[in-house]
């Protein structure tokens, strides 16, 4: 009987990944169909596999890209930074100025007082040499020491007592009338109202920690709900103020923008800000962008000049622009260290150089650059685009003619074409000097939001948030205009805020 031929292995069966000697004999014996039909297969798996490394490829560029963003190369907050010494130091040109008091500078040294608040005398009853009695003899003279410290801190209660009198020809009674912010039978009084609005709303104590305060220092129970209902109606009696400066803002020649997340009862929210030099408005919005800038009430009513970062909602707007140039030093910053892209840094020391070449025409009291260093800059500024432009080609895919829209370009790419297109923009403040250099301004007053959120945490609802903004949008713009924080809070209980007033930006 004769033995039954092998059937042959099935191609599909094999795993040409980890294909061995053995299987490859077998392939070959099966003629050239079985051998061109394993090189197709390996061919596609090739295909795949590629793609598969490219992919990859790219995300481990991406990654790296992104743990190499800290605060000096991109717009992380410092407070995000690793705890490892820095690899280059600040944008920010070294200073010629020694570290330390400057000269001329004046301290601030304690100094003695002509008439102390009180006295307290040691006295001399006998010679430290001898020991005889020096009680009665006459004083040569003293010496004196002041020490400046705080009495012991108790709260002072005021009994107001009206009078009630019997008129003896109608014998009707008449009574005295109390103060109109005498109330009720026990209360608390304004400044110590102001305090506490103080304390939470400018250096962004939480509730709780702050009634701990109080009653650790002053003896002084109050709950959070009392707090709650003080912040309320300080917040209801700004609401005057609160437009007066929103219509200054908007008469200014240059006003900051920016805006940052916040969690308001676990939802994320928006915290705008528009300021000036002299002027805070803060408001809490459930969006970002134009929905909320419109409702704000500034923006779709100004015909200045607005300073931001790239959001585009912002050039919806009618007004002129400029932008933020910190941001963009940042951005070159890491294209230069983490991509080797030598424009990048060109363009560091181009926008930089302009920069010091405006400081230095403001101290000279000049009201702008020259028709020639003006052309000079403009030149430099173009050339190293252009370099860019050659270092950073189109995608292939925006190159095809078969794909429609706008194609995803690399960062620089990104990059050059907003400082290509919005060349104005980021040159503002070369032209009129009444445009800063960067958005700091906007940047400082919102990051107290971000401090409240460190330090207190999360608005626990959007009224909260709402009062947050208003009373610090009045704080900001009182200590912006050298007002005692604490005396304007209570003149907002008294019923005379600090209001600002038009004069200058």
């Amino acid at each position: 009987m004769s033995q039954a031929k092998e059937e042959p292995e099935p191609i599909g069966s094999i795993n040409l990944a980890q294909l061995t000697q053995e299987q490859a004999n077998r392939i070959y014996d099966q003629g050239r169909e079985a051998v061109v039909k394993i090189l197709c297969e390996l061919s596609k798996q090739v295909i795949v596999h590629q793609s598969q490394i490219g992919q990859l490829q790219e995300e481990v560029r991406r990654l790296k890209e992104q743990i190499a963003k800290d605060s000096h190369n991109s717009s992380k907050p410092p407070s995000s930074d690793e705890f490892q010494k820095p690899s280059v130091h600040s944008l920010r040109p070294p200073s010629e100025r020694k570290t330390g008091g400057q000269e001329g500078h004046q301290g601030n040294t304690l100094k003695m007082v002509d008439k102390p608040d009180k006295i307290i005398i040691h006295r001399v009853d006998k010679c430290q040499k001898c020991g005889s009695e020096l009680a009665n003899k006459e004083t040569l003279g003293i010496e004196k020491r002041q020490v400046f410290d705080i009495p012991p801190i108790k709260l002072e209660v005021t009994e107001h007592q009206a009078q009630i009198k019997m008129c003896p020809n109608c014998q009707d009674t008449s009574k005295a009338q109390f103060p109109e912010d005498v109330s009720a039978p026990a209360q608390y009084g304004l400044r110590l109202k102001s305090l506490w609005v103080y304390l939470m709303c400018y250096q962004l104590l939480p509730y709780e920690r702050t009634c701990e305060l109080l009653r650790d220092i002053f003896s002084c129970n109050v709950s959070e709900g009392t707090l709650a209902n003080t912040t309320q109606s300080c917040s209801e009696s700004l609401q005057p103020v609160l437009n007066q400066i929103k219509q200054e803002i908007i008469k200014s020649p240059v006003v900051n923008f920016d805006e940052t997340g916040a969690c308001v009862n676990g939802k994320r929210q928006w915290m705008h800000v528009a300021s000036t030099a002299r002027l805070t408005h803060y408001q809490i919005h459930p969006k970002r962008g134009s929905e909320a800038m419109n409702e704000n009430g500034i923006l779709n009513g100004y015909k200045g000049r607005s300073i931001h970062d790239f959001w585009k909602p912002y050039f919806k707007f009618s007004c002129t622009h400029g932008l933020c140039n910190a941001h963009h030093l940042r951005e070159l910053t890491f294209l230069y260290e983490e991509q080797g892209q030598q424009w990048a840094k060109d363009m560091i020391e181009c926008l930089v150089g302009i920069k010091k070449a405006v400081d230095q025409a403001k101290s000279l009291k000049l009201s702008s650059l020259s028709a020639e260093k003006i052309n000079e800059f403009e030149s430099r500024y173009d050339e190293i685009l252009k370099r860019g432009y050659s270092q950073n080609p189109l995608a292939q895919e925006a190159l095809a003619q078969k794909k429609r829209g706008k194609q995803k370009q690399s960062k620089a790419r990104n990059l050059l074409r907003r400082l290509d297109e919005h060349a104005k923009e980021v040159l503002a403040f070369m032209y009129d000097f009444d445009v800063p250099f960067d958005n700091n301004q906007a940047e400082r007053d919102i990051r107290m939001v971000k401090v409240h959120n460190k330090i207190s945490g999360t608005f626990r609802s959007y009224n909260g948030a709402q009062i947050f903004c208003n009373i610090r949008s009045y704080i900001s713009t009182a200590r912006k205009n050298t007002v005692n924080i604490i005396e304007a809070i209570h003149n907002v209980f008294t019923g005379a805020p600090f209001v600002p007033m038009t004069s200058g930006p």
